[in-house]
C-alpha cells in the first residue's frame, strides 16, 4: 500500500467563476469584483502555472479540459467526486450542489485507460443525491491507506453513515469528528475535511483549535500518534489561508514533496515549514483568484490516481 502517488488528474477549467451554490456553507468563498470570463481567464492562468511546477518537478499530471457541455464553475476540483485506488476500483461520490453533479463524466475512466491504467470496478454512490446525503470524495475523506483509516469530519457535505458504509466498502477504520470554523462569532462546520488536516506518510499538518470536542479531539490525536505521524499544528488563522489543503506527492526518482498554495506557505511560521522540510520538499504555487472564488486550494485541485498499470 502506497500513501503517495507520483500521478495526478487535474482538469482546465474553461466555466470557472464562484459557485453560488456551493457558496451556502463554503465560507472561505469571496466575490471578486471582476467579470466573470476575466475569473476564468486568471484561474487558468494559475491553474497553467501550477501543472507545469508540478511537472519540472517530475510529477506526472493528467490534464482533462473541462467540457463546455454544461456549466461547471468548480470543475477543476476533481478530487470530490472521484477517487482511484490501488485495487482497481474507482468510486464516484454524491455531491451537495446540483451544478456539481454535472462535473462526474464517463470519459474521464476511458482517459485514464488510454493512459494505461486498469479500473476493474466503479463503486457509485451517486444515487444518495436523491436522500440530500453527500460524501464528497477526498474533500470529506481523509485517507490513510497505509494504516487503512478514514478521518472524516462530519458536514452539510460529509454524511456519517454514508461515511461508514464507504469504510465498510473500502476496508477503512472510520475516525469520525465534528471541525468548526468562527463565521460572524458563531461555530459553522468547516465544509470539507482537507481544508482542516493533511494526511502525509510520516506527519499529519492540522488544526486541533477547529475539532472543538476535547473527546474527539483526543482520539484524532490517538490514533495519529499511534501511526507515528509527526503532528504539525496549524491556526484557524492559517486555514482560512488554506494552510491545511495541503497533499504530499511524489515526483522524479520517489522523491517526496508537499503541494500547497502560495499562500499557504506564506502564513506558515518558519518552525512550521522546518517542521514540514524535515520530512519532504514544499512545492507552492500561486492560486488566489482560484482560493477567492472557489473557496479551495492545491490539494482540491488534484485527484490522486493510486490505479494499477494495466500492461
Amino acid at each position: 500500500m502506497q500513501q503517495t502517488t507520483n500521478t495526478i488528474l487535474m482538469i482546465r477549467p474553461i466555466n470557472f467563476r464562484m459557485n453560488e451554490q456551493t457558496s451556502v456553507n463554503n465560507y472561505y468563498q469571496e466575490e471578486l469584483d471582476l467579470k466573470n470570463a476575466e475569473i476564468n481567464r486568471k484561474a487558468q492562468q494559475e491553474f497553467d502555472a501550477y501543472v507545469a511546477k508540478l511537472q519540472q518537478f517530475g510529477i506526472q499530471v493528467i490534464v482533462v479540459l473541462d467540457t463546455d457541455e454544461f456549466d461547471t464553475p468548480d470543475s477543476l476540483f476533481p478530487n470530490n467526486w472521484i477517487s482511484f485506488h490501488e485495487d482497481g476500483t474507482v468510486a464516484l461520490y454524491p455531491m451537495f450542489a446540483k451544478n456539481r453533479r454535472l462535473e462526474r463524466r464517463e470519459d474521464i475512466l476511458e482517459i485514464l485507460e488510454e493512459n494505461g491504467f486498469l479500473i476493474e470496478n466503479v463503486v457509485d454512490y451517486s444515487s444518495a443525491e436523491k436522500e440530500e446525503i453527500f460524501l464528497e470524495g477526498t474533500g470529506s475523506l481523509l485517507l490513510d491507506r497505509v494504516n487503512r483509516k478514514a478521518y472524516c469530519a462530519l458536514s452539510p457535505r460529509a454524511d456519517e453513515d454514508l461515511f461508514i458504509e464507504f469504510c465498510e466498502d473500502f476496508e477503512y477504520t472510520p475516525i469520525l469528528f465534528n471541525a468548526n470554523q468562527t463565521v460572524d462569532k458563531k461555530r459553522k462546520a468547516i465544509y470539507h475535511t482537507n481544508v482542516m488536516m493533511c494526511l502525509a506518510e510520516t506527519f499529519a499538518v492540522i488544526c486541533l483549535s477547529s475539532i472543538d470536542d476535547k473527546q474527539e479531539r483526543k482520539n484524532v490525536l490517538r490514533h495519529l500518534k499511534e501511526d507515528k505521524k509527526q503532528i504539525i499544528e496549524i491556526t484557524e488563522e492559517q486555514v482560512n489561508h488554506f494552510a491545511g489543503n495541503m497533499l504530499q506527492v511524489k515526483g522524479a526518482n520517489d522523491k517526496r514533496f508537499l503541494v500547497m498554495s502560495q499562500s499557504a506557505f506564506d502564513c506558515l511560521t518558519q518552525t512550521q515549514i522546518q517542521q514540514i522540510t524535515k520530512h519532504c520538499k514544499i512545492i507552492s504555487s500561486s492560486l488566489e483568484t482560484i482560493e477567492t472564488c472557489g473557496g479551495g486550494s492545491a490539494r482540491c485541485m488534484m485527484a490522486e490516481i493510486f490505479l494499477p498499470k494495466s500492461h
